[in-house]
């Protein structure tokens, strides 16, 4: 078994920072890399996936697309001829820095294992083949990992989250009794988002609080998804389902604040933060459910740099007051900015003054040089999208924040804009008239997006919160009244999962 090195990015940024080889220079198959927790047996995800960059005769990592139709193919097959399973392996996700994205869906298990064939034209690709002994299970497969430390470090999951340790630091005990009693009366009104959740026995049992919880079937799905994969900690808590982050007491406040999980953090709340249900529906669904994730954008971020059209570009809801102010500002300058509102919800009474803009394909987005990232009713969740693009991101500043913001830094991954957008056409301008700043933190941008929001990386971030959790619960959880199990899904298009780690039942002699 083919290993990931400690750092997944490495040849990555090889990559992007190694003297670019000349346009024509032939693709070596043996000297082009190949690494990604696709490779590796255990590592259980909806989407698996692995990179390949390629390299020349002379050992020079490419930094652009290899001339001509890309000749890389990848075949996947059982190790064992009888085994007939369903796989889905689209072409290689051209990433036009020289690098590929490879991504295939399971649909069944690989009993035996399975072969995976990484070819130049004829040619075996680094250390192809690459066998992963079985069983290799498919997403639906019930097989927990017993040991949470061992499936950490097959994941090659990061040792701190600097977001998990702010958020926490706030709540270095959890009283649960305090929890059970103020929660139902403070956030679980009529008019609230709540869901009570106890895990136990690696069971998910859930009560709803309030009238808005139909967004459950997210919170749902990742933790179904985890127990699948990694025995969870027993613990009981609350998931805020609305937008906006609901502790506003200080720490410092008698009596202090309640441990909410959230989607989306506030500079003023207490909330822990989880990524967005956006991005963990969208990794789930992957090649299943879902056009835009956080795999596919990376191959379908437009024209190279020197072609983008270069002005800003804005498309979405009216959630926001800047937002129609960034109409006006398009209408006064069209040659900076390109904006438009695509529906009118709360301010219908502006559509016939600004008008209504068609809807457009996300990846179309990336035909512009410039994004501009604008809140909606919270941080907008499109803007992990964005940075994985390769257009410079225009963001403005914001109270609000999702789980990896903290990793990234104004001028160096984003161009910051104030608040009321009072400098974005200054920025704009500076962009146009700076390209290659513009465009290397473009490219730096993209570069953290990549580790950071790898899919493999979320279910990270989700264990690591559950596990701190649970670790500063000052009492045992319970399945508490009017709480019901959520059932693993009963996927009948698969065919019989036979978990290994599941000891056969003997009868009593």
């Amino acid at each position: 078994m083919h290993g990931l090195p400690p750092v997944l990015l490495l040849p990555l940024q090889l990559a992007l920072f190694a003297a670019s080889a000349a346009a024509e220079a032939p693709v070596s198959a043996a000297r082009s890399l190949v690494w990604g927790p696709g490779l590796q047996a255990g590592v259980v995800l909806p989407v698996r996936y692995f990179y390949l960059q390629a390299v020349d005769s002379e050992g020079q990592n490419l930094t652009r697309s290899p001339p001509g139709q890309s000749s890389f193919k990848i075949v996947i097959k059982s190790l064992s001829p009888k085994e007939i399973v369903r796989i889905h392996v689209p072409k290689p996700l051209d990433r036009n820095d020289g690098t590929f994205l490879i991504r295939y869906r399971m649909y069944d298990t690989f009993s035996e294992g399975l072969k995976i064939d990484v070819l130049y034209g004829d040619e075996h690709v680094a250390q192809s083949p690459y066998i992963l002994k079985g069983p290799v299970y498919h997403e639906y497969c019930e097989c927990p990992e017993e040991d949470p430390q061992a499936w950490q470090k097959l994941l090659s999951c990061p040792t701190e989250e600097p977001q998990i340790s702010k958020d926490f630091a706030s709540f270095p005990s959890i009283n649960l009794q305090q929890m059970l009693k103020e929660v139902p009366k403070r956030f679980g009104d009529e008019r609230g988002a709540i869901v009570h959740y106890t895990i136990l026995n690696n069971h998910i049992y859930r009560r709803s609080l309030g009238k808005y919880t139909d967004f459950k079937m997210f919170s749902d799905e990742i933790l179904l998804s985890l127990a699948r994969k990694v025995l969870l900690p027993d613990l009981e808590f609350y998931i805020n389902l609305g937008d906006w982050p609901l502790e506003h007491r200080k720490v410092n406040e008698t009596p202090g604040p309640l441990p909410i999980i959230s989607w989306c953090g506030s500079l003023d709340s207490q909330d822990i933060i989880l990524p967005t249900y956006d991005i963990t529906h969208s990794t789930l669904e992957a090649m299943r459910g879902v056009t835009n994730d956080l795999l596919s954008i990376q191959g379908n971020t437009g024209p190279s740099w020197i072609n983008k059209t270069e002005k800003a570009f804005f498309r979405g809801r009216d959630s926001r007051e800047e937002r129609l102010q960034l109409v006006q500002l398009s209408k006064e300058n069209p040659q900076l900015l390109d904006a438009g509102i695509t529906g009118y919800f709360f301010f219908q009474e502006k559509e016939k003054e600004l008008g209504k803009a068609k809807l457009i394909g996300f990846f179309d987005f990336f035909k512009y040089k410039y994004q501009v990232n604008v809140d909606g009713t919270v941080a907008a969740y499109r803007y992990p999208y964005l940075m994985l693009g390769n257009s410079l991101v225009l963001k403005q500043d914001s109270p609000y924040y999702e789980h990896f913001y903290l990793a990234l830094k104004p001028w160096k991954h984003y161009v910051p804009v104030k608040r009321n957008l009072s400098d974005l056409l200054e920025k704009v301008k500076w962009a146009k008239e700076n390209d290659d700043e513009a465009k290397k933190i473009a490219k730096e941008g993209q570069l953290i997006a990549r580790g950071l929001l790898q899919p493999h990386r979320l279910y990270c971030y989700y264990y690591r919160v559950l596990q701190k959790y649970a670790e500063r619960q000052s009492s045992k959880p319970k399945i508490r009244d009017g709480m019901e199990l959520v059932p693993q899904p009963d996927d009948s298009t698969s065919t019989m999962c036979q978990c290994h780690r599941k000891k056969p039942v003997r009868e009593e002699l």
